[in-house]
């Protein structure tokens, strides 16, 4: 147990009381929240409730981290909630309630094998686009299901088109006083989390509903309440495969899609605390939490657990020291579900919905969207991509498409690397890029190329048309600068050979730069071995324009008086400001916005 060694060395009885309160604290945060977010995953809201009690707490025994919360949230929730509307299965149906805990025991499976496959490095080739792409989809395809339910209507199941014909074929249960309530409270809410967002609105709003009811009786007005629950723990079982029945390799993927999303979005976000108290955490060791606290989910009926960023804040706020605060979270909720659950009968359905609704605008990443349209077009096509990729064809495959997406830029950026042409700025060492500095200029008969990516054959071509671009007619030596150049393929080898020849037919030689000693390996492998026995290959810039005739201080272009670069001056300024000009280029680019 992970938590008697937190509590051991330098823990205090004046922090453990911190942590309890904190405990309590997250337990009464996580009621409306976890009972919304199990009703967004196609459960009744008590499942909540258990979902916030034995995960929890078989969290906290075994995680490394000290702050970190988990619980019922929103990105498992909604993929749940969409895949049970693609196989168009109702929420809180029998059906329903057999096939979520299905989904969380195959998910802890899965965390179990990225254990033994030490797999927590997975998380890097999951793209921002991408995973804001998806959950957004996600997101708005519950929501688009959720809003009937503002109006006095029923759920919708299905992609975004059904859900949109079906909220349409609803108006006949048009209900103003429920909409009035549910419009209200996503309107309050969100308000108030701009003006006082400290302040737990979603508790208050779920208290004023039940004074509400109590008050003015609303139901007998036609407004809908929530089912009462019995009080009580939750019943132990053991998830039934066999509910899968022919969507078992769906169900499979799903919880693949699952597995990967916790493990990015908790992983990460456990980390930076880890970071910020310079406290231990042990990747590893949290995949097996993982997939233990996901069996406790799928023992009790829930859906996935996942870790919860909103709640973790909650409990670092309140100064958060070890896990006796999950203890204590899940002792207050054994609480609140013996005393609490009759008071949930008394609980406004459209008002609930409001507060799904907001938890779910809350997970839209439209914000990311902004940023991607003004600084990386490309980016943002790829998020717009997923986006639409789960509005439109469902959540499985959403996953798939998100999973291929991932790979794909990849694949592009490995295709599309930075390059740049080099030259010297007048009165200064080293080499630099011709777009990002203005006063750079190229040396005489040269082509000095950057290439900043591994070279292979799907960007050999690149790799020397570019060259080939810069070439001027009185051309006499191509210096490539191949730091970023850490892996070649045979493709790539082969073609560099190619290319080295025709060079030097034209009487122009050609070099190869800067790179590890490591590339030099590979060559010999490939068969390239060429290169480095006719001298196309140097340790260094200076070291291949020696060996063509080249030496310091370099001839520049653009200089009518051809006088040598330690005689120039520019701007006539000091030393000192001409490399803060440099630099300032460096940082920001030339003034008129060009980059390299």
């Amino acid at each position: 147990m992970r938590l008697f060694s937190q509590i051991k060395k330098g823990y205090s009885s004046k922090a453990a009381i911190k942590d309890i309160f904190s405990g309590i604290v997250v337990a009464l945060v996580s009621i409306p929240i976890s009972m919304g977010y199990s009703q967004i995953a196609g459960l009744p809201s008590i499942y909540g409730l258990y979902g916030s009690l034995l995960p929890i707490l078989v969290y906290g025994l075994l995680t490394t981290s000290r702050q970190f919360v988990v619980g019922v949230d929103a990105m498992p929730a909604v993929m749940v909630g969409g895949m049970l509307a693609q196989l168009g299965i109702m929420a809180e149906t029998k059906e329903a309630m057999r096939l979520v805990p299905v989904i969380s025991l195959l998910t802890a499976l899965w965390f179990f094998a990225f254990y033994v496959l030490k797999a927590g490095r997975i998380v890097k080739y999951i793209s921002t686009p991408v995973m804001g792409g998806f959950i957004s989809g996600v997101g708005l395809t519950i929501i688009m299901m959720q809003v009937p339910k503002l109006f006095g209507g029923t759920p919708g199941t299905g992609e975004i088109i059904v859900l949109l014909q079906h909220i349409w074929n609803q108006r006949e249960n048009f209900h103003l006083l429920s909409l009035c309530l549910g419009a209200g409270t996503v309107v309050i809410i969100l308000v108030c989390k701009k003006l006082i967002p400290k302040v737990p609105m979603t508790i208050i709003m779920l208290v004023i509903g039940g004074l509400l009811q109590v008050i003015f009786k609303l139901d007998r007005y036609g407004v809908k309440l929530m089912a009462p629950v019995e009080s009580g723990l939750p019943k132990l079982i053991i998830p039934d495969i066999k509910a899968a029945g022919d969507n078992f390799l769906e169900l499979i993927m799903l919880s693949l899609g699952i597995a990967g999303v916790i493990m990015a979005q908790t992983l990460l976000a456990s980390g930076n605390y880890a970071k910020k108290y310079h406290v231990p955490m042990d990747n590893n060791a949290e995949l097996l939490a993982y997939g233990a606290m996901n069996v406790a989910a799928g023992v009790t009926g829930c859906c996935p657990i996942n870790g919860s960023v909103s709640r973790s804040g909650i409990a670092d706020s309140q100064g958060t020291k070890s896990q006796l605060m999950s203890v204590s979270a899940a002792l207050t909720m054994v609480l609140v579900l013996f005393i609490g659950t009759p008071l949930i009968k008394y609980l406004p359905v459209p008002i609930l919905t409001g507060i799904v609704i907001t938890a779910l605008i809350g997970i839209l990443e439209f914000d990311l969207a902004k940023r991607l349209w003004k600084s990386v077009r490309n980016e943002w096509f790829i998020f717009m991509i997923a986006l639409l990729a789960v509005l439109l064809f469902g959540t499985i495959n959403g996953v798939i498409i998100g999973v291929v997406l991932s790979f794909w830029e990849v694949a592009i950026r490995a295709v599309n690397p930075p390059t740049a042409l080099m030259g010297r700025i007048p009165g200064h060492g080293n080499f630099h890029s011709l777009k990002r500095n203005s006063t750079a200029k190229p040396i005489k008969n040269t082509v000095i190329y950057r290439f900043g990516g591994n070279l292979f054959f799907a960007n050999i071509d690149l790799f020397c048309r570019e060259i080939e671009e810069a070439l001027k007619e009185d051309t006499k030596q191509i210096v490539v600068d191949a730091r970023g150049i850490g892996n070649i393929d045979i493709t790539a080898a082969e073609r560099l050979v190619m290319f080295h020849k025709e060079l030097k037919n034209r009487g122009i030689k050609f070099y190869l730069t800067e790179h590890d000693g490591s590339l030099n390996d590979q060559l010999k492998k490939l068969g390239a071995e060429s290169l480095i026995e006719e001298g196309a290959v140097r340790h260094t810039i200076t070291l291949a324009l020696k060996d063509a005739g080249l030496e310091k201080p370099y001839t520049l272009e653009e200089n009518t008086e051809m006088e040598k670069e330690k005689k120039e001056t520019f701007f006539n300024d000091s030393v000192e400001e001409k490399a803060l000009a440099a630099e300032r280029e460096w940082l920001h680019g030339k003034a008129d916005g060009s980059k390299s």
